[in-house]
């Protein structure tokens, strides 16, 4: 059955994350008619080794809102800063605002285990406001937006390079064929010029493009050898099933009824 309102929110703690995440099947999901938008909690404003942070941060806005016009999706930035999110009372009340003025219907973000904490507290936070946001005593930081009706479903991304803190595997539950949309995918994350600086001096990481490609062909070799199918890229994901969370696979459901992508489950 579809929903009643046709509407998708990517969360990542950094204008470049969710392009990296998951931007392959937000793609995919347009195409079927899902309004999308991407927020991101912070500009990116600890992102350079030359520039002030407030030069870099429009940097990167301005970045991240090309971005979001490949997709034809609405960009929302959060308020935070780098190296400043956490688990507190303001910090909940801010993310829940963001979910009651977009009311998505489903929301994906960042695995509760991740290489930074930037990340970790991001996929937290979206996860409190996913629970929160349909309370109508609790008041958030603008009380203009009305609460919504319902928990939305929520979905976490796979971690980069699909390892937790200690270098262990984190399983997907299932993947996203997005062979159709690499191109667009890759073209999206281009736009974020100023990440490769960055990642160059910072991280010693070069072939800012490529190594996203190379993520993805790994993922869809996964896939492949789970489905018997051929699989040249593919995203992965775990959906958060806890008490009162919508806990059906939507997301499987609405893609493998398309030709655009098959979602292929893992037993774990």
């Amino acid at each position: 059955m579809a929903p009643e309102v046709k509407r998708v929110l990517a969360v990542g703690a950094h204008p470049d994350d969710v392009e990296i995440m998951c931007s392959g099947t937000l793609f995919a999901l347009r195409q079927l008619g899902y309004e999308t938008h991407v927020a991101s909690l912070t500009l990116g404003d600890c992102g350079s080794v030359e520039l002030c942070a407030e030069e870099i941060s429009r940097i990167r806005h301005r970045e991240a809102i090309n971005a979001c016009e490949l997709l034809s999706a609405t960009y929302h930035y959060c308020g935070f800063n780098d190296l400043c999110i956490f688990n507190d009372d303001n910090s909940n009340r801010r993310v829940t605002a963001c979910l009651r003025e977009i009311d998505p219907w489903l929301v994906i973000t960042h695995s509760p285990n991740d290489y930074m904490s930037d990340h970790e507290i991001t996929s937290l936070l979206v996860r409190n406001a996913c629970f929160n946001a349909s309370i109508p005593n609790y008041q958030t930081t603008s009380n203009t937006t009305a609460h919504t009706l319902k928990i939305p479903y929520l979905y976490y991304a796979q971690p980069i390079e699909g390892i937790d803190i200690f270098g262990k595997k984190v399983i997907p539950q299932f993947y996203v064929d997005i062979s159709a949309f690499i191109e667009q995918k890759l073209e999206m994350l281009a736009c974020h010029e100023s990440q490769r600086s960055w990642l160059q001096t910072h991280h010693g990481i070069d072939e800012y493009l490529e190594r996203v490609r190379r993520l993805n062909s790994s993922l869809g070799q996964r896939a492949s050898s789970v489905s018997g199918r051929s699989i040249a890229y593919a995203e992965a994901f775990r959906q958060h099933c806890g008490h009162a969370y919508p806990a059906d696979n939507v997301l499987t459901a609405l893609l493998s009824e398309t030709l655009i992508a098959e979602p292929v489950y893992l037993d774990t």
